[in-house]
């Protein structure tokens, strides 16, 4: 939230030289203040857990957020009580018609399927369009931000031989932009992905800004100039048995995955992993929020461009 000072205090220009949002008593009086509108395209299979886990970091504000639900289409999910679908999710015909103050793409179990072999990737890349005029600032986790990247840029995606699962440390860049207002110089945010980008190879061919990356992951967080597409590569909403669950998954399924690291104690699956993510996960929600969102979105959502 933005810090309201006296009309004229010296103060002022030095907050605004360091990127730290602040609002004259003048303007503050005249202010209109209304819920903001966010939109969730839940592509997981589990999508009473994801939502869940998306709201948990949504709600760690000041700002009030009305969220409202979207699925790709109304295929049965074997994860999720239909009774549910049909009840909390619409589908994109019922909002495409309106404006959106924020808009979250989640990530997908899709990793080694080529995108134009996901059977929505119509859909997807329709959504993305559609996003770019009728949203203030869209976050693209995960699968998201890779199909987004092939979408936006004509990236394509580096699949690996083995997933990059666990927790990884990440170091923050351009510390003084709001989106990575205090994030710390280094910190662990969890991964469970087998495509990765480089991170020279983002800054050659896009226009994007790095906020974050690690030698062994590549990048994690960047956004357009405008801030208008944000980019995480991980999950900071993950509870600290998410990739637990996930390894039993694989296991079961007889994938043969490797144990996620940085992750169990003492690497020991038997001991129960702890979160050490959860600070900068809610930091960067709420960054989002206010810097991408609240700060620039217009009253009158109408008046969007």
């Amino acid at each position: 939230m933005p810090i309201r000072i006296p009309d004229g205090l010296p103060a002022a220009s030095i907050l605004k030289s360091e990127n730290i949002f602040t609002m004259s008593e003048s303007r503050a009086s005249l202010q209109d203040i209304r819920p903001l509108k966010v939109l969730i395209l839940n592509l997981m299979p589990k999508k009473i857990e994801t939502e869940t886990q998306l709201m948990r970091l949504l709600s760690n504000t000041p700002l009030q957020v009305d969220v409202e639900l979207l699925r790709v289409d109304a295929r049965a999910s074997k994860n999720t009580p239909k009774d549910h679908l049909d009840k909390f999710y619409g589908d994109f015909e019922r909002v495409k018609d309106k404006k959106w103050d924020g808009f979250i793409i989640t990530g997908a179990p899709l990793g080694t399927i080529p995108f134009e072999e996901v059977y929505y990737w119509d859909k997807f890349t329709e959504i993305v369009e559609w996003s770019k005029h009728n949203v203030t600032s869209t976050l693209f986790l995960c699968w998201a931000a890779q199909a987004a990247f092939k979408y936006l840029y004509d990236l394509e995606k580096e699949t690996r031989e083995t997933k990059l699962s666990g927790i990884y440390k990440h170091t923050t860049h351009h510390h003084h932009h709001p989106l990575v207002r205090g994030f710390d110089d280094h910190f662990w945010a969890p991964l469970s992905r087998f495509a990765e980008f480089d991170s020279e190879t983002i800054l050659e061919n896009t226009d994007l800004t790095i906020f974050a990356d690690a030698p062994d992951a590549g990048l994690y967080f960047a956004a357009s100039p405008d801030c208008r597409q944000v980019f995480v590569s991980g999950h900071p909403e993950y509870n600290a048995e998410t990739l637990h669950n996930e390894y039993l998954r694989d296991l079961s399924e007889g994938l043969n995955p490797a144990l996620p690291i940085n992750y169990y104690p003492n690497d020991d699956v038997k001991q129960a992993p702890h979160a050490t993510w959860r600070s900068h996960g809610n930091l960067l929600y709420s960054n989002w929020l206010n810097y991408c969102v609240y700060q620039v979105t217009p009253y009158d959502l109408s008046d969007l461009k």
